[in-house]
């Protein structure tokens, strides 16, 4: 899952980023209105933490340009302000929650959670397609109600597929999901090929059908046959 933080404050947005890196997010991180208002222009992101005094802006001036592009776009607020106007507005624009400094970074990562689950799978805790039955709040996997073991990447994969089914996805949009930024380095996106085709098999070694179709010149589509 990738996630942007627009926060200026430096030693909080690196505990952050930190700790949701070690929570298996990508979490890119823009210090400024400027940078922030760009990034969420050009790129797409499964939710952006987004504070809201800025050098050089308002954030809620960001979320408002974002839900003009992008109306399903998730956002949480971050902000020291205790101020209900500021909630109250943010709300109004679009975002899907407000959490207020300080906070536990265990609190956040379940607002996270649960705003990308309401977002992408309707709100559920389990995300269920056929047999296969994810459940986010622990990274489980089952086919058939057998546990399934996948890496990091291959769980992230799969739930970039389970959010967009029936949707040609492009290599391009899949590296960006699982790499982030991280991906501007690397000259070939052959090795995606190698994810799909191993979480491929041990979805079919469960005893699953295999879902994942090569749309050939576009990309991948995971869907029923």
């Amino acid at each position: 899952m990738k996630v942007l933080l627009i926060e200026d404050e430096k030693t909080l947005a690196e505990s952050i980023s930190l700790y949701l890196g070690q929570e298996g997010y990508i979490c890119e991180v823009a210090n400024g209105f400027i940078i922030g208002d760009e990034k969420v222009q050009v790129a797409d992101y499964d939710c952006v933490l987004l504070d809201i005094t800025l050098p050089g802006g308002n954030g809620l001036d960001i979320l408002n340009n974002l839900k003009k592009k992008k109306p399903g776009a998730a956002v949480i607020i971050i902000s020291a302000k205790n101020s209900l106007d500021d909630k109250v507005k943010g709300l109004d624009l679009g975002a899907d929650d407000y959490i207020t400094k300080p906070f536990h970074l265990s609190e956040l990562n379940a607002r996270l959670k649960s705003v990308i689950r309401r977002r992408s799978f309707g709100g559920g805790n389990e995300i269920i397609f056929n047999e296969i039955k994810v459940s986010p709040a622990d990274a489980v996997v089952t086919v058939k109600e057998k546990s399934i073991s996948l890496t990091r990447k291959e769980y992230d994969l799969l739930l970039y597929f389970l959010a967009n089914t029936n949707r040609v996805v492009t290599k391009e949009s899949i590296a960006e999901h699982l790499w982030g930024e991280e991906m501007d380095g690397i000259d070939s996106l052959d090795f995606i090929y190698s994810h799909i085709k191993n979480l491929r098999k041990k979805i079919m070694e469960k005893g699953g059908d295999d879902y994942i179709q090569t749309v050939y010149g576009m990309g991948y589509k995971f869907a029923k046959k």
